[in-house]
Order: structure tokens, then C-alpha cells, then sequence
């Protein structure tokens, strides 16, 4: 071979050995990108041309499918009580992509998962029409419904958990969105899509874990965790030191207290009336590091998975004394989800042992095999089964005789324990405040159910008229109900 010749040769050499280089770049390594690109269409294209498994609840869809006809995107989604579940689904959308468990799970539910690789290739051979697969979850039909209807037209969240395992019964959030009304790609659905992004009321945000609260009172069964696991409180019944008018450390500013008989209340009155100057003096007396400590070990300053993502709900790390006596009785800094309030009512329902949250308990192939399942994981134990108990007694006495008896579900054999919040916000507190309730029943079996919810507005409730007890402890009523019938 002549020396051009040659020189033509290895040129064309390298050329193919760049595009063979280039080609198993662009497969390999930036395969995910690609696939992720907000103008990669065929992805799209290919999410909508079969039908999509479903979302599972008791058993039953709450999800489907329906053929639109459409040339590129064959498929449009469908829900079933849209707003009441919208929380829990998410979105899939021809137009607008997905969210939540539509899209975490996207794989399983268009069949595009590697693990259903052999049913695709068994349809190649049958000639049977790809399908999806089907995600099952932990959630309770009949408590979503108590938990939405609940709400009604009132802004707020609810979350329920069932203590023994960390399954989420409930997960509610309103004002809501019918997911239908985007899920294809026509003049309709983009007029139904800007205005849910306009409404200022924020429909499609999912309180219930994207929304963290100042949660007021009901932070106190954590402060009072913190101060029987920490030898400042032995005796439940007998008298703290704690003088009426106790001053905020670093502050001039005596604690106000909206209850009458805190002085020198013991733990389990000061529960049972809510005396914001005992809590904040134990938060003091138990320390920053300590009550940080507690904080984390019900979960906060991290966030959750459920496997959708929950904020991180916040106790300062790095308040001073004042700061650290505000917080502990959920003022200052500390902020909070519904889920994260659910977690510590969960935690304290189970003897001190706090279960992992999660929300699917199995992820099916088109023929129903389980391709994957959830065990029940322990998170963490903040509190030994004695102190837990302890605080059960006192949590139960809030619900007999003090601020939390609408949440009583007056069954045999059933008892409640509770605590109500009323948490004040905004510059001076001169914003409406938030009404909160956290519970759990509790049978000779055990703990079935768990409840946080949180009233951020009510249309037509005088601001005097606001208050835990009142406004939400009535709903973790007929939760807690729900879940207690749907057993028996």
C-alpha cells in the first residue's frame, strides 16, 4: 500500500473509532441524562403509548388509563377522586411530566422497569401489548376519606400512621387538585394548569409533608420526652419548680402562660392545661444540646422519604438560652411538617420505638408477581418503653380531662391520648394562628393508628374561636375512628 493510501486509511480508521467512541457515549454514560432531558419527547411519547399500571388502595385502582385517540401520546391518565388522593398519586401529565409516586415509580408503571425486562420479552413473543406494572401502598381508604372530608373547605393537612410498622394510613392535603384535569396535553389542560400555578392558595403544594409549621404546643410531648429521659422530670404527679411569671432566660420578659394553676403545675397537669412557663423551664433545664438531641431522634432536622420527599422539619442547633426555651415549646425556630408531628404521636403510641414511614408496600409485574416488597424498619427508639408509657398517661389525661376531649372516639375498649396546639405566627403573631392536634388510639392489641393535623385556615372562624382542640382535634377523630372500625 502506497504511503496516501496508507495515511487514507488510518484517517478513516480514526474516524470510526471516534464515532464508535461517541455512539457508546452518548448510550452509555450520558444515557440517563438524555433520558431526563426536558426536550427528549420520546420519552413522553413512549410514557403514554401503552396504558399504565395503576396505584393501589384496599386492593382497588385508584388510577387508570383511557385511549385519546392521539397519534403520539396513545394513552391519557385517569383518577378516581382526584383531589382526595392527589397527595398521595401525584400527577402524570402528557404536558406537564409527573410528580410523587407517578413519577418516583414511573419505571414500574409504564413497564420500562429493568426488572420487568422478561415480561417484555415474553410479549415480544406472544404478541401481547406492553403493560405496566402496579404500585400497592400502605394506605387506608377509609381514613383518606375521613381525613379529606374532614378538612373540607379549611387549609390544612392530616397524616396518619400506623404505629406498629410506619405505615402511612393517611395522607391529606387541602386546598387540592383533580389531576385529570392536565393529564393530556390539549388547550384544556394547559388553561386547567396555569390556574392551578396562579391560585394563590397553592393547591397542588402537598402540606402534609412539603410545608413545615411552627407547631406550638403540641411540641411539648417532645420536651416532655426530653426531660423524663434526661432525670429532670421522675415523677410525672409531683410539683416543678416553676413560679408563675418565669422569665425567658437572657430576656426581662416573663413567659406568658393562657392557662390558669401553672404555678409549680406538675408534668402531667402542665400537659393537660398546656403552661408554656413549665415547658420552656425544662427545655432550659434539660439544654440546647440535649433537647436537639431528642429533637433528631423523632426525626427532625432531616428529612423523610416516603419514599416521596418530606421536608426537614427544624430545631435550632444553635439558639441561644432564650432561644432554646422559646423552641421548646414550639415557638422560635421550630418548624415542622404534619408527617413529622404524626412520626412523634406514632413513636410515643409504640412504647418509645419509632418506625420508618412509608407509603408503598408493593411494587407488582403486569402478572401480579412482587417484585418488590417493604418490611417494616426501625428508625430509632427517642424515649425507653417506661418514659413512653408515662407520656401516654399524659397524653390520655389530655383527652379525658383536659383541652383534647373532642378527639374521644367513645368506643369500648379504645382510649385516646392527645394534645392540642394553637401556634402563633407571623410578624408580632398577627397572622391568623395554626390549629393543631396530634393523637393515637389505643386498644388491648396495641396501637392501630396514629394522627397528626394541622388547621391552617377556616373559612368563617373567628380568630378567638381558633384553637386545636376545637378545630382539629375533631378530624383525628374520625380518622382514628375510621381506622378503628375498618378493624374490628
Amino acid at each position: 500500500m502506497n504511503k496516501p493510501l496508507r495515511r487514507v486509511a488510518i484517517f478513516c480508521g480514526l474516524l470510526v473509532l471516534a464515532l464508535l467512541l461517541r455512539d457508546n457515549w452518548i448510550q452509555y454514560v450520558r444515557a440517563d441524562e438524555l433520558n431526563a432531558h426536558p426536550t427528549n419527547k420520546r420519552v413522553m411519547i413512549e410514557r403514554y403509548a401503552n396504558k399504565r399500571g395503576n396505584i393501589i388502595v384496599d386492593g382497588k385502582p385508584i388510577t387508570g388509563s383511557v385511549d385519546s385517540g392521539d397519534t403520539f401520546y396513545r394513552f391519557k391518565r385517569t383518577y378516581t377522586d382526584g383531589p382526595m388522593w392527589s397527595p398521595v398519586t401525584g400527577y402524570a401529565s402528557q404536558a406537564y411530566d409527573a410528580n410523587q409516586i407517578e413519577k418516583i415509580e414511573d419505571g414500574i408503571l409504564t413497564g420500562n422497569d429493568d426488572r420487568l425486562f422478561f415480561d417484555r420479552t415474553m410479549a415480544m413473543f406472544t404478541g401481547e401489548k406492553k403493560k405496566g406494572g402496579d404500585v400497592v401502598t400502605t394506605l387506608s381508604g377509609a381514613a383518606q376519606k375521613a381525613a379529606f372530608k374532614g378538612l373540607g373547605d379549611k387549609t390544612g393537612a392530616v397524616v396518619a400512621l400506623e404505629p406498629s410498622t410506619g405505615k402511612i394510613l393517611a395522607m391529606a392535603s387541602t386546598p387540592s387538585y383533580d389531576p385529570s384535569s392536565f393529564a393530556g396535553y390539549s388547550g384544556d389542560d394547559e388553561k386547567a394548569w396555569v390556574a392551578l400555578e396562579k391560585d394563590k392558595n397553592k393547591p397542588k403544594l402537598n402540606r402534609a409533608i412539603r410545608e413545615i409549621y411552627p407547631p406550638g404546643s403540641v411540641f411539648k410531648v417532645v420536651t416532655a420526652a426530653a426531660a423524663l429521659e434526661n432525670g429532670k422530670v421522675t415523677d410525672i404527679n409531683a410539683a416543678t419548680d416553676t413560679p408563675e411569671g418565669w422569665k425567658i432566660p437572657l430576656s426581662t420578659k416573663p413567659m406568658v402562660n393562657h392557662a390558669q394553676g401553672c404555678a409549680n403545675a406538675s408534668l402531667n397537669r402542665a400537659l393537660e392545661i398546656s403552661c408554656n412557663s413549665v415547658f420552656a423551664k425544662l427545655g432550659d433545664d434539660v439544654g440546647r444540646d440535649k433537647m436537639v438531641e431528642m429533637a433528631e431522634k423523632f426525626g427532625f432536622n432531616a428529612e423523610q422519604f416516603t419514599p416521596v420527599r418530606s421536608a426537614a422539619s427544624v430545631y435550632d442547633k444553635q439558639a441561644d438560652r432564650g432561644g432554646n426555651a422559646l423552641s421548646s415549646i414550639g415557638q422560635f425556630n421550630t418548624a415542622t411538617t404534619p408527617l413529622q408531628m404524626a412520626m412523634v404521636a406514632s413513636a410515643i403510641a409504640n412504647d418509645g420505638k419509632l418506625m420508618k414511614p412509608y407509603m408503598i408496600q408493593e411494587l407488582r409485574a403486569p402478572n401480579l408477581d412482587v417484585l418488590k416488597k417493604t418490611e417494616p424498619e426501625e428508625m430509632s427508639r427517642p424515649v425507653s418503653q417506661q418514659n413512653a408509657q408515662l407520656i401516654q398517661t399524659m397524653m390520655e389525661n389530655v383527652v379525658t380531662n383536659g383541652t383534647g376531649g373532642n378527639a374521644d372516639v367513645e368506643m369500648d375498649g379504645v382510649k385516646v391520648g392527645g394534645k392540642t396546639g394553637t401556634a402563633q405566627h407571623g410578624a408580632k403573631n398577627a397572622k391568623r394562628p395554626y390549629a393543631w392536634f396530634i393523637s393515637y388510639a389505643k386498644t388491648s392489641q396495641g396501637s392501630p393508628v396514629a394522627v397528626a393535623v394541622i388547621v391552617e385556615d377556616s373559612e368563617g372562624t373567628d380568630r378567638e374561636d381558633i384553637s386545636g382542640g376545637g378545630l382539629a382535634a375533631p378530624i383525628a377523630k374520625a380518622v382514628m375512628k375510621a381506622v378503628l372500625k375498618s378493624r374490628s
